[in-house]
């Protein structure tokens, strides 16, 4: 029994990206920006980024956070930190969750009707960044936030907004993050992207909606969610006898190959792949010097053990950023890069008092 209820709850987080919103739940805003221009000169047409709001913004317009997504996620992903009580509490502060291009709610190559699927412009981290600030201070005005916070590709996009607007923030949370995307994770991309094109419903990215790739998806959902971003020993606490892992992992496929379109998931890791804060403007490639100039106090937290996100990048870059915390979230149990997937109680209840704890005392710092 115990079994097949983690299974079910496995099997429910790789949806949850997908689900469609709640009664309850604040409204899907889209806030139309036009033709985006991109870093490469390109540009995607009548773009649209997609959001949702907790809280009230305050007449002076000083109580606003940053969502910032995850590769394959949407505004959902941080929810475990939004609520009363809770870190991102919106009976103090504004919050703004955004969806990143290529999520497939902001303009993607599966909505496009302009570019759609592969004649798509590749987009960077900092494109996604740019587009986050025109909605920023176009539509709301506002001129300076209180923090920036994300998980994993959030995470590489809080970094690259300090790096891109340093002043327009007070604090930035990464969590999982990148400040440059290593050979390895890559590599692991790279053999995603294989195994979705390899499906020969796939063709080169032209299938019809109705018709997706399932198997190529299903062994993307299956390696991305079932085994690289966990550890060898968070595994093996939640199965001891092997052999139930080849069930869970038919939980994660049937659960989560359908949370994303093919197309829309191999734009986003082109994306991840090309993330380096060192090839910003007037960095000239030195990466060090781009973590040096961050402003934003900051609050890093990394996964022990992440094989997505390997944690000596996260811990090299809190070696070069002059007003940095580092930890942990979980070293007496390593999961690794799930450790910001808000399915357990301890990371969850760790995260939200640490980034409570540290934005209050930005708070006083002011």
């Amino acid at each position: 029994m115990r079994f097949r209820t983690l299974v079910a709850l496995c099997a429910l987080f790789m949806a949850a990206p997908a689900l469609a919103h709640q009664p309850n739940e604040p409204a899907h805003q889209l806030f139309a920006e036009g033709d985006l221009k991109l870093e490469s000169g390109e540009v995607i047409r009548d773009f649209s980024i997609s959001y949702v709001t907790h809280g009230t913004l305050n007449a002076d317009k000083s109580n606003a956070v940053l969502m910032v997504t995850a590769i394959g996620g949407n505004h959902h992903r941080i929810d475990y930190l939004i609520g009363p009580g809770r870190a991102l509490d919106p009976t103090k502060y504004f919050i703004i969750c955004t969806d990143a291009i290529g999520n497939g709610l902001t303009t993607s190559p599966s909505t496009s009707k302009t570019q759609p699927r592969m004649q798509f412009p590749k987009f960077n981290i900092r494109d996604m960044v740019n587009s986050q600030q025109r909605l920023v201070t176009e539509k709301f005005g506002i001129k300076k936030l209180v923090t920036v916070i994300g998980a994993s590709m959030g995470g590489m996009q809080a970094l690259q907004w300090a790096v891109s607007y340093p002043d327009m923030m007070t604090s930035i949370v990464p969590i999982i993050p990148l400040g440059r995307t290593p050979a390895w994770t890559t590599g692991v991309l790279e053999m995603l992207r294989q195994s979705i094109m390899a499906d020969p419903k796939f063709k080169d990215g032209t299938y019809a909606a109705d018709a997706p790739p399932e198997l190529g998806m299903r062994l993307w959902a299956g390696w991305l969610s079932g085994v690289i971003t966990r550890t060898p020993g968070f595994q093996e606490s939640l199965y001891p006898r092997s052999q139930d892992e080849v069930a869970f992992l038919k939980g994660v496929q049937d659960g989560g190959w359908k949370r994303m379109d093919a197309v829309d998931w191999i734009y986003q890791s082109w994306a991840y792949d090309a993330h380096n804060l060192g090839t910003s403007a007037g960095f000239n490639g030195d990466y060090h010097k781009a973590l040096k100039a961050i402003k934003a106090k900051t609050l890093i937290l990394a996964g022990t053990g992440d094989l997505l996100n390997p944690e000596y990048e996260a811990t090299e870059a809190a070696q070069y950023i002059s007003d940095v915390r580092y930890l942990s979230i979980n070293a007496h149990r390593p999961m690794g890069h799930v450790s910001a997937g808000g399915i357990t109680a301890p990371e969850n209840e760790m995260q939200n008092r640490e980034v409570g704890v540290f934005l209050d005392q930005v708070a006083k710092a002011k």
